[in-house]
């Protein structure tokens, strides 16, 4: 029975609902897309996806809940200026709207009212682009089976972003009008107008390229964390340890990057092996630690100097 029903059900993820069950005998439906939360097994059946995400899973969507708060912390601090005491309030409200939105995420998804979450596991990259792979038996009538095979870790993400903007939007605008003194009336509100426009390249980030991001995410976050350390640290022109200790501030980005770059290596080696992986981490500071240590040999007036004392 099971190879009747693989042959007479064409395409990738195409399959029949089961009916009714009768002991151990099933009754099945019309081929065709499978409903929320399931997805086909070997035999073109739709199963309730009752596995819970692996500890990638959660790397992966803790990467994508990460997203969204870089992006308010960056531009919080960006638009906030060097005068002004409102920064450090608004950093931590974006925390809390984030980690608010999280927990109510989880909590709204099945099962309701529990911080768990029933998953199917993602087998392959086709997974998560089950619309290019409807069938065409005639080639004229196209038998659209497009569901959520990778259930729910496609649109979990979505749902997550939509209670980041809401609570954004219900927080923020108060926070910035009653503390944001020593910025200017069309300055204020600059880090949320940012928001407004990084929430939708979220989202279409995730809908084109979800299944990529899931494969590529700990790369992306370490080449990320170290060009943007780089990058921070010959603007604040940092280049011993001394200058680090002047300010606080560039001693709490440091740590950040540090725990970005923990991050991207426990997604890397998903901490299989503790006797293995865990050493990796001692490679953390490495990054800082190198700039550090070169820093003046590539300072550009003295290669200048250099250069011309050469000529």
């Amino acid at each position: 029975a099971a190879v009747d029903i693989q042959s007479a059900c064409l395409g990738l993820y195409c399959g029949r609902t089961v009916l009714s069950v009768n002991g151990s005998v099933e009754t099945y439906g019309d081929c065709g897309v499978c409903p929320r939360g399931q997805r086909t097994d070997d035999n073109k059946i739709c199963r309730e996806c009752m596995g819970s995400p692996d500890r990638y899973d959660w790397l992966y969507l803790g990467f994508m809940a990460m997203l969204p708060l870089v992006l308010h912390w960056f531009f919080i601090e960006w638009y906030s200026g060097k005068k002004s005491s409102s920064a450090l309030l608004q950093h931590v409200t974006a925390l809390f709207e984030c980690s608010i939105a999280a927990v109510v995420t989880l909590l709204v998804s099945d099962p309701v009212s529990s911080l768990h979450i029933r998953s199917c596991k993602v087998k392959k990259l086709s997974d998560w682009y089950t619309m290019l792979y409807n069938p065409s038996p005639d080639y004229i009538t196209t038998v659209h089976c497009t569901h959520e095979a990778v259930y729910p870790l496609y649109t979990i993400v979505f749902i997550y972003y939509a209670f980041c903007l809401v609570l954004m939007m219900l927080l923020r605008p108060l926070l910035v009008k009653k503390i944001s003194c020593g910025l200017g009336k069309s300055d204020r509100f600059k880090s949320i107008y940012a928001a407004l426009y990084f929430f939708p390249i979220l989202t279409v980030l995730q809908a084109v390229g979800g299944g990529l991001l899931y494969y590529a995410f700990p790369y992306i976050i370490l080449v990320l964390s170290l060009v943007t350390l780089a990058v921070y640290m010959s603007a604040s022109e940092v280049e011993s340890f001394k200058d680090l200790l002047v300010r606080k501030k560039r001693l709490v980005v440091l740590f950040s990057h540090w725990l970005l770059h923990a991050y991207g290596i426990i997604s890397i080696s998903k901490l299989d092996k503790l006797e293995q992986d865990l050493p990796l981490l001692a490679l953390v500071p490495a990054p800082a630690l190198f700039y550090l240590l070169t820093a003046k040999y590539t300072e550009p007036s003295r290669i200048l100097s250099e250069g011309g004392n050469g000529h």
